[in-house]
């Protein structure tokens, strides 16, 4: 079989679709990338040794008004240019990963009725995902609790490295904290977390991923006696960090929690107040519903934060984090390509 994978531009979409195209490689099907062709995709995609075509896509909500005449005019355009790429590779089934690349990529599907899939990151629907779930034959879930007909709750796809969830040994007493606001970086992370942290009479170790271009601020908010500190761009190898760490300070992203809680590790969370249809707190009490995590929402201050670093630190609630085993998404990508096998009957 030749499957086309849909996904763009953000880790959160592209790792997930790469977990999932090892699995359909590994049973010997054929695989057509479509991308946006950025950084991030042609780096994630080099390794699969797969066709990768490029179309131009922005996201709709949010956008202007202007601006939302471009992306329909786009969709447009780009089915067009899908149904050409379906027609000459002989596409055979589309899974698409979220973003609004799908929605031209899934209509330009459905024109050729070819089988369509499609797989939701978050703890609520995207808008993309809204539209095609409609015409997909299996709706794939990350996190329980959406209420969809024809899916399948099979966990976030994740990479093979955060399956590990291995004690890490070192004697130390220090506390040790990964800190992160993804590869962009992000002020509240980079700005009021060191300024929480310098605050706390506790012996802590820090790792601070901080994004592009971000060192120096961050660097000014933590105190001169605070020696244990790694303050570092981006992390290639960002699930070292994890299993290095006691415990984390993250965004409310689907697949970031998905990969902490999946190495046997909590985290503070602070959810991005302005994600859409605040899905990143939603995220976020998903982890909080199995125990491995406590939220602080920005709005509650300063002082509130500080307060629920040092219960953590205190109470020791991040030894108790290392306890539970999350396998929801150890197997995601093994449930997708193996429901989507037996729909298509091969």
């Amino acid at each position: 079989m030749k499957l086309l994978i849909v996904a763009a531009k953000t880790g959160g979409h592209i790792y997930p679709a790469v977990s999932v195209a090892k699995e359909l490689i590994k049973n010997n099907h054929k695989l057509i990338l479509l991308g946006t062709g950025n950084f991030i995709e042609k780096n994630a995609y080099n390794e699969l040794n797969s066709k990768l075509y490029s179309i131009p896509m922005e996201g709709f909500r949010g956008s202007s008004f202007f601006k939302k005449l471009k992306v329909t005019f786009q969709i447009f355009k780009n089915i067009f240019y899908v149904i050409k790429i379906i027609n000459k590779e002989k596409i055979d089934a589309m899974i698409g990963f979220g973003g609004f690349i799908t929605v031209p990529a899934g209509f330009a599907c459905f024109f050729k009725r070819v089988p369509i899939y499609i797989h939701e990151q978050n703890a609520v629907m995207g808008s993309a995902n809204k539209l095609l779930a409609k015409i997909s034959r299996i709706n794939f879930l990350g996190f329980d609790g959406i209420n969809l007909k024809n899916s399948i709750a099979s966990g976030n796809p994740i990479r093979e490295e955060y399956s590990n969830n291995k004690d890490y040994q070192e004697n130390s007493k220090e506390i040790k904290i990964y800190v992160t606001g993804g590869s962009q970086g992000a002020k509240f992370i980079n700005e009021d977390i060191p300024k929480a942290l310098t605050e706390l009479p506790f012996n802590l170790k820090i790792k601070h991923q901080c994004g592009m271009n971000n060192i120096e601020i961050v660097n000014k908010f933590y105190s001169s006696h605070r020696p244990n500190i790694e303050i570092v761009e981006f992390y290639n190898n960002p699930a070292e960090q994890i299993l290095w760490s006691d415990f984390v300070i993250s965004r409310g992203g689907a697949l970031s929690l998905s990969e902490i809680s999946s190495m046997r590790r909590g985290a503070l969370i602070v959810p991005l107040p302005t994600s859409i249809d605040n899905h990143q707190f939603k995220n976020a009490k998903s982890i909080e519903k199995i125990g491995m995590c406590v939220i602080h929402e920005q709005k509650d201050g300063q002082g509130e934060l500080i307060n629920k670093l040092k219960s953590i630190l205190d109470n020791k609630i991040y030894a108790e984090w290392k306890k539970i085993e999350n396998k929801n998404h150890h197997q995601a990508s093994k449930i997708i390509v193996t429901n989507i096998e037996k729909d298509l009957q091969i």
